[in-house]
């Protein structure tokens, strides 16, 4: 039977088109109010929120979240190759302005390691190619901590012109103008994303990828932390293969080792990790984690400054910082001309990241979020703070996941952050002077340790997908000793040549008939089939597109074990050499059989089957060379008498043949050739004499 399509109702495009300009480009006083209150998400559910149940939660997580922050933002800064101060800056800007965009309720928005370390190596980068010295220690600055004191904090400053910047400008100097430029191209590329909804680009970053990506990148950012966990001084590594470098210089002056830093790190990561461990344990008897980090720095900055750590064993300590707010500027424009290329993946991850874990919190806790408007919010997290000295955002797993688990209900608990962070931006910042950076460190690896831990879930993976494991493999390990950008963009290309090579070698079977029902399934996979007398039933599980038309035409040919092509020679040989011997009057063929018996002999014993059926069902879409394999096919079966007929095609396939003209003009002989199951196929190809 031949089921009759609906009729298409004809879309004229061009007035679609026009008429969502007009509607777009049209202002009235409610698209107004309703712009305003989609592009500040807070405008519509502030005003609804319940205060008795909300507040509590909300103050509570908040409160966590900004005593974690604090600390991690300092140790972070050591990533990003900035003073904390700019951490701190970051940290408080982007809690505030993604309470006002984001439409997330529970993600938290603020400095993050991944994206610290992509900071940190452009304008590291940068640095060394305007001719600064990586390993210079900033001078001891004055203690008061104040803004109008810390002019000297600087390396020595010089009279630079570089990327148009004519002016007397230090090495911090320098750097946060790096930082802040290549924040702002990352915002203005998210924020231009969003305009032209290009959100579907993180789809192109699978699961497998991104946990490469961040585990190589985590092995990245624990080897930049070894030289201050140890206490010696070594070349900043840049460029491809920093990680094999810097493990190289490592063991080279290991010896220069400080011991007052060794023994610091070694109590630090074993207060940390245990008090994680039990606190992973015992979770669910804790209402809120356990500030473990903030004891760890009050208790190491009381003993580096009684102890005098710094003066006597020469420990490296954070140094002086400033209290207050820096007055605003605008990011350089020539600066912004250097960083272009590296704000793309820097843009790109700190999307993914916020969307796939707002998505993730939404679907746990029953609610929807708008991707786009995500873009628009992280997009001017980085554009806004940019003008007030702060660099690259996205959301942070463990600080969601904190702030989830201690009772957050909206993104009030950002604000609770955020005054967290201004007082001690305000007041407290100049206490944190002796603090030692390799207790910095400390908080820095400790806080990997859950991208670590991916590599005990390797065998599950594998299990599970081997070629998935391979992409996190490749990503992970390119991530790591190449660089971060250039894994990215490794594991992106490579998953998606994993799909083409799939697509382009497909699994291919012939089908039987499973006994007494209408059901077909794999000859290969599966016991007590039973084959069709005279039909062949073959699967193709992939669209049907340029790239593997060789492999399905060789795959068709060595199942059915005939080449039409060699067939269709050999016949012709035949012919010609009976018309050879008739005319030389001899009764015998070529073979010495009489002419009686050439007929037989023309008709390959192999030859077993007098229809062909292709079960279209996994071919999800044709091209033009789609089509004409197809055709070919038909054709070439067609002069040995064998019948080619299609079964189970889906509506845009069957369009794709149509156009094809592979039903012939009239489409008169398409329900000889076309079926809705495989059944049918068979059932009509039995009936053919």
């Amino acid at each position: 039977f031949l089921m009759e399509r609906k009729t298409r109702v004809k879309i004229n495009r061009k007035e679609v088109m026009l008429a969502k300009l007009r509607k777009s480009c049209s202002c009235n006083p409610k698209k107004l109010k309703s712009f305003v209150m989609d592009f500040l998400p807070v405008l519509r559910w502030l005003p609804k929120y319940q205060c008795k149940e909300y507040i509590w939660g909300d103050v509570m997580s908040g409160l966590v979240i900004g005593i974690i922050l604090v600390p991690q933002a300092i140790a972070y800064s050591l990533l990003a190759g900035l003073k904390p101060i700019y951490s701190l800056y970051t940290s408080f800007f982007a809690n505030i302005i993604y309470f006002l965009m984001g439409t997330s309720r529970h993600v938290s928005v603020g400095i993050f390691s991944l994206i610290s370390l992509m900071v940190g190596q452009v304008v590291d980068r940068e640095l060394l190619l305007a001719g600064f010295d990586l390993n210079d220690d900033a001078p001891p600055a004055l203690r008061d901590g104040s803004l109008q004191n810390d002019s000297q904090s600087n390396t020595t400053a010089f009279n630079l012109t570089i990327a148009g910047m004519n002016a007397e400008c230090g090495k911090e100097c320098y750097a946060i103008g790096i930082a802040t430029a290549l924040t702002f191209v990352a915002g203005v590329y998210q924020v231009l994303m969003g305009i032209f909804r290009l959100g579907f680009v993180s789809m192109y970053l699978s699961e497998s990828v991104l946990d490469g990506f961040a585990t190589g990148a985590s092995l990245t950012i624990l080897t930049a932390q070894v030289k201050y966990l140890i206490g010696i001084k070594i070349p900043r590594s840049q460029g491809h293969g920093m990680l094999v470098i810097t493990w190289i210089n490592i063991f080279r002056n290991i010896s220069q080792a400080n011991l007052c830093d060794v023994i610091t790190s070694a109590i630090c990561i074993v207060v940390l990790v245990t008090a994680k461990e039990l606190g992973d344990r015992y979770k669910h008897k804790l209402k809120f984690p356990l500030p473990t980090e903030l004891v760890v720095i009050a208790v190491a900055t009381l003993v580096s400054h009684y102890g005098k750590l710094n003066e006597v064993y020469a420990s490296s300590v954070s140094g002086a910082i400033p209290t207050g707010f820096i007055p605003p500027k605008v990011p350089h424009f020539n600066l912004m001309l250097r960083v272009a290329v590296d704000a793309l993946p820097l843009a790109i991850v700190s999307f993914v990241f916020t969307v796939s874990l707002s998505e993730m919190c939404a679907k746990k806790y029953a609610y929807t979020i708008r991707a786009n408007q995500e873009m628009f919010a992280v997009g001017f997290c980085n554009i806004i703070p940019s003008f007030f000295h702060s660099f690259a955002t996205s959301a942070a797993l463990a600080k969601t996941l904190v702030k989830t688990s201690t009772g957050c209900q909206t993104q009030v608990s950002g604000v609770i952050s955020a005054m967290v962070v201004l007082l001690v931006l305000l007041f407290l910042a100049p206490l944190f002077y002796s603090l030692q950076k390799c207790v910095l460190a400390c908080i820095i690896i400790v806080s990997l340790r859950g991208a670590l831990r991916k590599f005990q879930d390797v065998p599950a993976r594998y299990h599970v997908n081997k070629v998935d494991t391979l992409v996190w493999v490749i990503t992970m390990s390119a991530s790591a000793l190449i660089s971060t950008e250039i894994g990215l963009l490794v594991g992106i290309v490579f998953s998606m040549l994993c799909i083409i090579v799939r697509t382009q070698r497909p699994r291919t079977t012939l089908l039987g008939q499973i006994q007494d029902t209408s059901f077909y399934e794999d000859d290969l996979e599966y016991e007590n089939l039973s084959s069709v007398p005279k039909v062949k039933i073959f699967r193709f599980e992939a669209p049907l597109y340029y790239a593997n038309r060789n492999y399905f035409l060789k795959s068709l040919y060595r199942l059915t074990n005939l080449d039409p092509n060699l067939e269709a020679a050999r016949r012709k040989k035949y012919e010609k050499k009976e018309k050879q011997h008739l005319k030389k009057g001899d009764h015998t063929t070529a073979n010495g059989l009489g002419i009686g018996e050439t007929t037989l002999q023309l008709i390959p014993k192999q030859i077993d089957f007098q229809a062909l059926v292709v079960d279209c069902s996994s071919i999800s879409f044709l091209d033009t060379t789609g089509v004409n394999t197809l055709k070919e096919i038909l054709k070439e079966y067609k002069d040995l008498n064998i019948s080619v007929l299609l079964a189970c095609c889906n509506p845009s396939v069957i369009d794709s043949l149509k156009r094809g003209g592979y039903f012939g003009k009239d489409f008169g002989s398409m329900q000889e050739m076309l079926f809705y199951s495989i059944h049918n196929a068979v059932q009509f190809a039995k009936d053919q004499k």
